[in-house]
């Protein structure tokens, strides 16, 4: 079978863009290995009617939806090589062997975190302690919070600052502050410390003390960390698209990446800002660039 679009990712945005597919009749298969970046998060928020849906949730609701549309299959299975079988389709293989024929690819499958290089954080992470402000910032509204962070963390902890007022920057010993910056927070009363974090202390993922590496004890109920992050795979890569400025996959308005018939769409390609009702929206206008350009192709 030859499908028209193989969908690689199953969160917002490879959802969004198999329910535009699937109302326009494509044959399309979306792969998804359930692996999502925000499996950690207790609620997800800033999704329109959906505000503090569970993440697993916001997809079975999503999957449920797009069911009733015939031409959409849905495989929980991993996609581990991509290779261009000529100018009119692609060969995609699975984790299983099995070989997928298709004649458009959409990467959707988002980004994966690293968390700051501090011990325990994984015992906090998704629970009082995040990585957007935009997303989990109102339920840690007015708390004591720290913002710890090895690169952008003036930027990260100005836009905390909205939230909380009682806040406090833990460079880490890494000192990416300049003096300016130092200056700017300062003045808001923003207090800074560059001691390294030796661990975290609280029970129940609810952080209650920062310990720094004296053996200080800095209280705070919550904090936002900057993580590093990466691609899940190098499809991107592999076929050659460009990236963009940030680091993510360089696509137009319609998700259209530098390689013929491969589009992109979601956190993967739309690096800054990272939001769930974004990454639907891109999903959405890929979809529209796919179906556009098989029409366009089919009249040709």
């Amino acid at each position: 079978m030859l499908y028209e679009c193989v969908i690689i990712g199953g969160g917002p945005a490879g959802l969004s863009a198999a329910l535009v597919l699937g109302r326009a009749r494509r044959r399309i298969a979306v792969f998804d290995n359930d692996h999502a970046r925000n499996r950690v998060t207790r609620e997800a928020h800033g999704f329109l009617t959906r505000d503090g849906i569970r993440p697993d949730e916001l997809r079975r609701l999503g999957r449920e939806e797009i069911a009733k549309y015939p031409s959409v299959e849905f495989r929980n299975e991993c996609i581990v090589s991509i290779e261009s079988a000529g100018p009119s389709h692609y060969e995609l293989m699975t984790a299983s062997g099995k070989i997928i024929r298709t004649i458009k690819i959409l990467l959707a499958a988002g980004l994966q975190d690293e968390q700051p290089n501090i011990p325990g954080i994984e015992r906090f992470y998704g629970t009082s302690i995040f990585s957007c402000p935009y997303c989990d910032g109102w339920e840690l509204r007015d708390q004591p919070l720290a913002v710890i962070a090895d690169k952008n963390v003036f930027r990260l902890a100005a836009e905390v600052y909205t939230w909380s007022r009682d806040l406090i920057v833990f460079t880490n010993g890494e000192g990416q502050l300049t003096d300016e910056e130092r200056r700017k927070l300062n003045a808001k009363d923003i207090r800074i410390v560059d001691d390294i974090i030796a661990g975290l202390e609280g029970e129940n993922g609810q952080l209650k003390s920062i310990q720094l590496e004296d053996g200080t004890l800095v209280d705070r109920t919550g904090a936002f960390a900057s993580p590093l992050w990466s691609h899940p795979n190098h499809f991107a890569e592999d076929l050659g698209c460009e990236p963009n400025q940030y680091g993510g996959i360089l696509t137009d308005e319609y998700g259209r990446t530098t390689v013929w018939n491969v589009y992109a769409a979601g956190d993967a390609a739309h690096i800054v800002p990272s939001q769930l009702i974004i990454a639907a929206g891109t999903g959405s206008a890929a979809a529209i660039g796919i179906n556009g350009d098989l029409t366009n192709e089919f009249f040709e």
